[in-house]
């Protein structure tokens, strides 16, 4: 799995990259048994005008491709959504195609057979 994190506009910081890959975690579990390559890509990006910072994060493998964003004032809130958000999405779309598969499965093979 390629992991990239990355500080735009800010220097690197231990701990919020520890936090990070904390979050990121559930993440990689849930790609875990997804074929390879599987890319996750987060951005971190504060203002230094406004107290209003941006989280990027990327997913990409063969099955998903999500991008999930969010801004504002907090930055580990802004992160923990970022990456909720990207889970629950993450867990919807495999439930779409299992949904998808068991509707479309078997019929269609039955179908194909006679």
């Amino acid at each position: 799995m390629h992991k990239r994190i990355t500080f735009r506009a800010m220097p690197h910081s231990d701990a919020i990259e520890a936090h990070c890959n904390e979050q990121l975690k559930k993440i990689e579990e849930f790609l875990s048994s997804e074929k390879t390559p599987r890319y996750i890509d987060l951005v971190l990006e504060p203002s230094k005008v406004h107290s209003h910072h941006r989280v990027e994060l990327r997913v990409k493998s063969p099955n998903y491709e999500r991008v999930s964003n969010y801004e504002g004032s907090d930055f580990h809130d802004v992160l923990n959504r970022v990456i909720d958000v990207m889970y629950k999405e993450l867990h919807e779309d495999k439930k779409k195609k299992l949904d998808h598969r068991k509707v479309t499965g078997r019929h269609e093979d039955a179908k194909k057979k006679k």
